[in-house]
């Protein structure tokens, strides 16, 4: 699965605005955020769909979300608020 694209990023841009503005985040490069100078939220794209990996709550591997529909955007935002 390779990372996402500039086409798959502006199909995304909706979703990366909402995380922008909870704050907290610094965006090293489009898509990629960190939080307290640890890699924290990226994003992938493969023939099934776009992807969120999340660095976890207790875990320190990042956990994979769907994001290709409006219901797993909704999630990873809960799950990123929460994280935050």
């Amino acid at each position: 699965m390779k990372h996402a694209g500039a086409q798959a990023l502006d199909q995304l841009e909706p979703l990366l605005a909402q995380v922008r503005a909870l704050g907290g985040l610094k965006e090293a490069s489009r898509g990629v955020f960190y939080r307290k100078g640890r890699a924290f939220l990226h994003f992938h794209e493969d023939p099934a769909g776009l992807f969120a990996d999340l660095r976890g709550a207790a875990d320190p591997d990042f956990v994979r979300m769907e994001v290709t529909e409006a219901a797993g955007r909704a999630a990873l935002i809960a799950a990123v608020s929460e994280r935050l």
